[in-house]
């Protein structure tokens, strides 16, 4: 069991913690995971370190956002989320700042992509993609896109106009997804955060809302 925070009150078994990046999904990328019985919590982005370690998460979720990482002051990975040493997964605007981060290259694209797309998985025996088709409709929306993979990162999917749609360091266990998994226009998109959650993070998939409440009230209560 987690050891208790410093507030008294007992964390959840297993958490995910979504980091907010201004994206109008973040909320959405948190209900889907707890629709998959795993707490999440939401944190921005430039969260102190000591807080983020204090929740002991399973794994990391960066959200979308509507800013560019090639931008003077845009936001980027908080210091000391890789020594967390657990699953991260980078969806949009968290993929390019994973790679803008780590090494890679990040340039505007000639066009926007937005709306349905449809992408080619390279790498079938990728974890994300475990059991699915070679090719999956998805929802896209970035004006950016992943010119160069970081050191270490492998191509795991691209679109149509030859973007770069996932990447992955497997040996960290590193992913970053252009497109958004959370959204109900990526019809497979529940199945790819389920392998996340419970493959790649080791999640059970026991967390309940009503458990959590009856946990903290009976804590609070003793």
């Amino acid at each position: 069991m987690k050891p208790e925070p410093a507030n008294g009150l007992m964390l959840p078994e297993e958490t995910i913690i979504v980091l907010d990046y201004g994206s109008q999904y973040t909320q959405l990328i948190a209900r889907r995971v707890r629709e998959l019985h795993v707490h999440a919590e939401i944190l921005p982005w430039d969260v102190d370190p000591d807080r983020l370690r204090a929740r002991q998460p399973q794994g990391i979720i960066l959200s979308g956002g509507p800013e560019s990482v090639t931008a003077p002051d845009a936001p980027t990975l908080p210091d000391g989320l890789l020594a967390l040493d657990v699953p991260v997964l980078g969806i949009c605007y968290g993929m390019q700042v994973l790679a803008h981060s780590l090494g890679g290259e990040v340039a505007p694209g000639d066009e926007r992509e937005y709306g349905p797309a449809r992408i080619t998985v390279s790498a079938p025996d990728a974890p994300l993609f475990a059991e699915l088709p070679a090719t999956l409709d998805v929802w896209m929306s970035h004006g950016d896109r992943v010119t160069a993979l970081p050191p270490h990162f492998e191509p795991l999917a691209r679109s149509e106009n030859g973007v770069l749609a996932a990447m992955g360091d497997p040996a960290r266990r590193i992913y970053g997804l252009q497109f958004h998994p959370e959204v109900q226009h990526t019809p497979r998109g529940m199945e790819i955060l389920r392998h996340f959650l419970f493959d790649l993070c080791g999640c059970e998939g026991a967390w309940t809302p009503a458990a959590f409440i009856e946990s903290a009230v009976a804590k609070i209560r003793a």
